[in-house]
């Protein structure tokens, strides 16, 4: 059937778009099942079962010195560009973003209550999987002509792999380039502006102007001026965020028994869904947890090992067990809050002109839904604005400004190996790269500002998916190395060194 031609761009590509990430997510196509499970959800829980089998539980284990790490990790104690405690900031500030908050909402709408048990089955794996991703990172990490430190798995595959497997370090940085400007860029950058707007009657191009121009203040100075602004801003918006949930789901904790029944019952729910085929509900429970957990705490996407690579530490477990406790604060702590709140809190709302109890139930869709749920936790108004509503649009800003930060950094370092692979590539080359991506970072938040939501999202599972799959080949291929990292071993694992006139010097 020929498109109609009124139809914008976005809602042409809405439908082929969504197609594909229904495949890939949830073995899906025009609703109908084409595989019986989600592929790529049952290769990222595969790969973390395998993980924490091969780690023998360690992530469970060693949550509490995961948690001392926290303090010990303020203090310099190896090479580096930036303390482990700041590595650990800016990676969660690249972790905690719209999927904390609006993600949280579109796994509940996509898949029910069920999905958030989903999700914290995708951190517990994801706590195993990212441990193997920190550990790496300082394991196998390059240095610079001027002395600086840089990693990620580009440098975890060629270094610890060898050359024969630069075509997957490539893929994999194709893959962050993409999601860096669908995930990293777009989404966070239409989710600010809709926060700007609704708060303040901010135009959305306006609302994408003004954050662009604070983020270039920002990048402008390199990781080190990233990694000072995420340690600063990153814990106190977080405890912050947790505080005022704990309070909403207080005083709303007559339902927190049902909502947990919803949540366990949801997760195994064998019914078929409406018009669908047997166990689609789970399919769906599934498919949109692992998603949204994905999205929020990127375990084994291979974005956060790019953070934990400059830390100053030399010992590689130490930092895993920081890169593991990343995903148990985004996902398990954080999520987790905006699910409760979510599920919980009681109000009045409506679905098609019907009361309803619940923020979940009612004709919302996205933020609107965690904002509506605060907005009912505490409604008294200051400025004509409930507390609740200016309580989670800001911290929307707060996070999704941080997420902008570390993304744009992650998308220098794929970038700068990919301009490294060309003969006669150079240090300054190098530098004048990295401006010219920066400011090119700043135009794309001003553009998808004001793009279309549901499509941004659609796209951004896919984009996700084709960091994972050469990411996850990478940790498995060294988990053998990973295993050893975990017993203590500083050098497990062969090293792929080779002299080269180009940056960096070691591959």
């Amino acid at each position: 059937m020929a498109a109609d031609p009124q139809m914008t761009l976005d809602e042409r590509l809405l439908g082929p778009v969504t197609n594909v990430a229904d495949f890939i997510w949830g073995g899906t196509w025009d609703g109908a099942e084409v595989l019986p499970f989600p592929p790529l959800a049952i290769v990222l829980l595969g790969a973390g079962l395998w993980f924490m089998i091969g780690l023998r539980f360690y992530p469970i284990t060693n949550l509490g010195s995961a948690v001392k790490n926290l303090f010990a990790g303020r203090k310099q104690g190896g090479a580096g560009e930036i303390s482990p405690f700041a590595a650990l900031s800016t990676a969660l500030s690249g972790q905690v973003g719209t999927g904390n908050l609006a993600g949280v909402a579109t796994a509940i709408a996509l898949g029910g209550p069920g999905a958030i048990f989903w999700m914290w089955v995708t951190a517990l794996f994801g706590m195993a999987l990212a441990f193997a991703e920190g550990a790496l990172a300082i394991r196998y990490r390059e240095t610079t002509s001027e002395g600086t430190y840089r990693g990620g798995p580009m440098s975890y595959i060629m270094m610890g792999l060898g050359p024969k497997w630069t075509w997957l370090a490539v893929f994999f940085c194709i893959g962050t380039l993409i999601s860096g400007l669908v995930t990293g860029n777009a989404i966070q950058a239409n989710a600010v502006a809709d926060g700007l707007n609704e708060l303040f009657g901010i135009q959305e191009w306006l609302g994408g102007l003004i954050v662009a121009i604070l983020v270039f203040i920002v990048i402008i100075g390199g990781i080190k001026s990233i990694g000072r602004v995420a340690e600063s801003i990153v814990p106190v918006m977080a405890l912050a965020y947790i505080v005022m949930a704990i309070i909403a789901i207080a005083l709303n904790i007559q339902d927190i028994p049902e909502t947990f029944g919803r949540i366990f019952g949801g997760a195994f729910n064998v019914q078929s869904a409406s018009g669908g085929f047997v166990g689609a509900a789970v399919i769906l429970a599934i498919r949109a947890g692992v998603a949204r957990g994905l999205f929020s705490n990127e375990a084994g996407q291979g974005s956060t090992p790019i953070a934990h690579a400059v830390a100053q530490t030399d010992d590689p477990e130490f930092q895993g067990r920081m890169a593991m406790l990343g995903t148990f604060i985004d996902t398990i702590v954080i999520c987790t809050m905006t699910a409760l709140v979510i599920l919980t809190v009681e109000g009045n709302f409506t679905h098609a002109g019907q009361p309803v109890l619940h923020a979940w139930q009612a004709d919302l869709d996205g933020f609107a839904v965690t904002s509506g749920a605060f907005a009912a936790a505490f409604p008294f108004e200051i400025g004509s604005i409930p507390l609740g509503t200016m309580v989670a649009s800001l911290a929307l800003l707060l996070f999704v400004f941080t997420t902008l930060l570390t993304w744009s950094y992650y998308g220098e370092r794929a970038i700068t190996f990919l301009y490294d692979r060309i003969p006669g590539s150079t240090l300054g080359g190098e530098k004048i790269l990295h401006r010219i991506w920066r400011v090119l970072w700043c135009v794309g938040i001003f553009i998808g500002a004001t793009r279309e939501s549901d499509l941004i999202w659609r796209m951004g599972d896919i984009a996700n998916a084709v960091m994972v799959l050469p990411n996850l080949l990478g940790l498995l291929l060294l988990s053998g190395v990973v295993f050893a990292l975990a017993r203590g071993n500083r050098t497990a694992g062969r090293d792929f060194h080779a002299d080269t006139p180009e940056e960096p010097e070691e591959y």
